[in-house]
């Protein structure tokens, strides 16, 4: 039996070849789209998964004035005392942030230094993290001041060897103004691609904790804290025990409020809105497992109507079945083995092209994801498919194993109204989830637009900034002295931070006068030379810039326009700032610039002129005079610092990288659209494939009467029209909520315009004529007597 049954059905599709190549591509570039997405998503879900122990991070909720600011800094002590404090907690460890020393440099026995990243990190960090140790102690290694433990990589560049225990090596850092001594106390096996935070070494805490460090009191934060919780431990309970913990700690603290959350969820839910988490990464992770859901089930349908298409062709062997005895559940299992051999070949087919396309795919995400036929994926694989296969072909099986044996035989399909709205059905519902990620498409790319090519409020272009080090470190001045002689150098000056999302924050003391003293304004704020304001091009409201010619400026301030907002102060020039028990003269007012993306609004800021305190220098290079800059910049390099490489970076760089989430989401919403209304087009084709087969006396008879081709092609095509326009009007009402939805995450943002509406239905319109043009100019030419004899 299972042997007859395979016959039939490959004798059905060398039958029917175009029905079965139009399925075939389509339900294979359905599961080609779902299982790149399931790769991506599945890559996502598991980072920070592989930890053994529920590790949670301590969170703060700040009261400012304009409500409540979400940051994961907390106080240098916190880990300490949480662990003396809190009999619930099992360990606790204080790490610093990513980007403290993300941009370090190693080296050994006085060689050229290589980059690496690294992070402080307390002495506990291996009972908290699940990290294995190569060599040495977890309750060890980094016990003991000027210790450091470092990835088996990094050992292997440095000493040709993992055995390095007990060896001594060097790091730096543009934060730190000296090479610090470290002994080697461990090597740990290179992080998986997995963890969401990356590093090559790990630096004993006591390099920034020792006694008088800002960060050994209660009032300053960055440091991050991880802890793990006792089994018995309630995450709830204790976060309702540790809220006010700060405040008991200094009583002055009365705007912050502590709390933990799981560090695993921290990558997926990451965005917080007045204290409140709204999402991060999981919105994008559950756009786009609807969309593969989606072209899925477009291709699903494509299936249903090229098979309901084919019925009439099909009629005297269900009947003859039937006759013969047949039973109704015996012809439903023929056609669904039908549909799953046509899906598990599909399946092959895509699998295929995932492997020839994943390199490119991966450029596209920024991960390096594989297919690695485990356990997971081949139980995805086969779900997915078997999804599919039930899916496309449960319709085609009921209808047909449901024809009675008579009419059947006699070749007579009757359609009743519920099997045309149906088929109409499925396809207003292909035509609207295209025409829903059609507006998306135009409405991305001109959010991205916007963001992109928008004045940010300096002068991004042709500015590229380098860190000095070496023999160069803290010597600013010099270098920007001889960096201005340089041909083609338009000007020079230096900062303390990275410009774009890398700006220190305050809620410091500090006053003006008539400050409500209730108030709690969050201050970004940075060190720059003077020339800074006219080398990146920012304007200035009202008074002047850090300038020499006006001698020391040590004691003056800028604050931005957001920032005297703030403060509601009227004629600020002039006025004393006080900050940290010291006065600063505000004298100049910067326009509001964008130091963060464009998803936040313009926050208060204040730069002060500390040249000792930058190092990262900002050239401001004519257009055209990029190359030979550049190689004059490494000569100067070589000449006085020697041994050490001139890496640079350019600011458009730094502010296009602000934007990779949302380039990626236009990138594969692209894709995906072009997909959807290909697959959509598929079964267009099907449903005039059908109507054309169903009407073909019809045809006959109109050319009979006198019908012209065009009469033929207007009659035939002007019946689907109506459901794509009916699609059209369901989608766009619904496409203006999903991406003003989306573009309510920007604190800028463009204005939804009828173009972007008309534009998707026109062309989802035009590419449906396009489509059913094929099969009516096909059946307007056909002989009339042919038509007639049809059967």
């Amino acid at each position: 039996m299972f042997k007859h049954h395979l016959l039939l059905i490959f004798r059905n599709f060398k039958k029917y070849k175009s029905s079965f190549f139009i399925n075939l591509i389509g339900l294979s570039t359905g599961l080609s789209c779902a299982l790149f997405i399931y790769l991506w998503v599945n890559s996502e879900m598991s980072m920070d998964k592989f930890h053994t122990k529920n590790i949670y991070q301590a969170m703060e909720n700040q009261r400012t004035s304009d409500g409540i600011n979400t940051i994961d800094g907390t106080s240098g002590p916190l880990a300490e005392a949480l662990a003396k404090e809190m009999p619930e907690v099992e360990n606790a460890v204080t790490v610093s942030p990513d980007y403290w020393l993300a941009k370090s440099k190693v080296t050994i026995n006085g060689q050229p230094a290589i980059k690496a990243a690294g992070r402080f990190a307390g002495p506990d960090f291996f009972k908290v993290f699940s990290f294995p140790l190569v060599t040495g102690s977890a309750d060890q290694v980094l016990k003991e001041k000027n210790t450091i433990v470092i990835s088996e990589s990094l050992a292997k560049k440095l000493f040709q060897t993992t055995d390095v225990v007990g060896k001594e090596m060097a790091w730096s850092n543009i934060e730190v103004n000296k090479e610090n001594p470290v002994l080697i106390s461990g090597v740990f096996k290179d992080l998986p691609a997995t963890s969401s935070t990356q590093f090559d070494f790990l630096v004993s805490l006591d390099a920034i904790m020792s006694p008088g460090s800002n960060f050994t009191n209660w009032r300053n934060v960055g440091p991050n804290t991880f802890i793990t919780l006792k089994k018995d431990a309630d995450p709830n309970l204790f976060n309702k025990k540790i809220r006010d913990f700060i405040k008991q700690n200094n009583k002055d603290e009365k705007n912050r409020e502590l709390f933990i959350r799981p560090y695993a969820d921290s990558y997926l839910y990451s965005n917080y809105e007045n204290g409140v988490l709204v999402g991060g990464r999981i919105d994008y992770i559950k756009l786009f497992s609807l969309i593969a859901v989606f072209i899925l089930v477009i291709a699903c349908i494509n299936f249903m109507n090229l098979s309901t298409a084919k019925a009439s062709r099909r009629l005297k062997e269900v009947g003859i079945k039937k006759v013969m005895g047949a039973q109704r559940g015996t012809l439903i299992l023929q056609y669904m083995a039908e549909s799953m051999l046509l899906t598990f070949m599909a399946l092959f087919i895509s699998l295929l092209v995932v492997e020839l396309l994943l390199p490119q795919f991966n450029q596209i995400i920024g991960k390096q994801v594989t297919l690695h036929y485990d356990t997971t994926l081949i139980a995805a694989l086969l779900g997915i498919t078997v999804f599919t296969g039930l899916i496309s072909g449960s319709y085609p099986a009921l209808y047909l194993s449901g024809l009675k044996p008579s009419a059947a035989l006699k070749g007579r399909l009757n359609l009743s109204s519920s099997a045309l709205w149906t088929r109409q059905g499925l396809v207003v519902f292909q035509f609207t989830l295209s025409v829903v990620l059609i507006v998306a498409v135009f409405v991305i790319y001109k959010q991205i637009e916007y963001v992109q090519t928008s004045n940010p409020g300096f002068k991004k272009d042709n500015v590229l900034y380098f860190e000095t080090e070496g023999k160069l470190q803290n010597r600013a001045d010099f270098s920007i002295e001889k960096i201005k002689e340089i041909p083609g150098v338009l000007n020079a000056s230096s900062i303390n931070r990275e410009l774009l999302g890398d700006l220190n924050y305050t809620f410091g003391e500090f006053s003006w006068e008539g400050r409500d003293p209730k108030e709690n304004i969050k201050f970004q704020n940075g060190d720059v030379n003077a020339g800074f304001i006219e080398t990146v091009g920012m304007e200035m409201a009202t008074g002047r810039s850090f300038s020499k010619k006006f001698g020391s400026d040590t004691s003056k301030i800028m604050i931005n326009e957001a920032g005297i907002k703030a403060m509601r102060l009227k004629n600020p020039v002039g006025k004393i700032f006080k900050l940290w028990g010291s006065d600063f003269e505000i004298i100049g007012v910067i326009k509001d610039f964008h130091f963060e993306s464009m998803h936040q609004p313009v926050r208060p800021m204040y730069l002060r002129y500390k040249p000792e305190h930058t190092n990262r220098i900002m050239v401001k290079v004519a257009h055209g005079r990029e190359k030979e800059v550049i190689e004059e910049l490494k000569k100067f390099n070589a000449t006085y610092n020697p041994g050490f490489t001139l890496d640079f970076k350019f600011l458009d760089q730094d502010f296009q990288a602000q934007y990779v989430a949302e380039n990626r989401v236009a990138l594969l919403s692209r894709y995906f659209a072009i997909l959807a209304v290909v697959i959509s087009c598929l079964g267009l084709f099907g449903l005039a494939t059908f109507t054309a087969e169903r009407r073909l006396k019809e045809i006959g008879i109109r050319k009979i009467l006198g019908a012209s081709n065009y009469n033929v092609i207007y009659t035939l095509s002007r019946d689907f029209t109506k459901p794509v326009i009916a699609a059209i009007l369901i989608a766009l009402p619904l496409s203006y909520v999903l991406t003003q939805y989306w573009l309510n995450t920007f604190a800028y943002r463009i204005d939804l315009k009828l173009w972007f509406f008309v534009a998707a239905g026109f062309t989802a319109l035009v590419i449906s004529l396009v489509t059913v043009f094929y099969q009516a100019l096909r059946a307007a030419r056909m002989s009339p007597i042919t038509a007639i004899k049809e059967d």
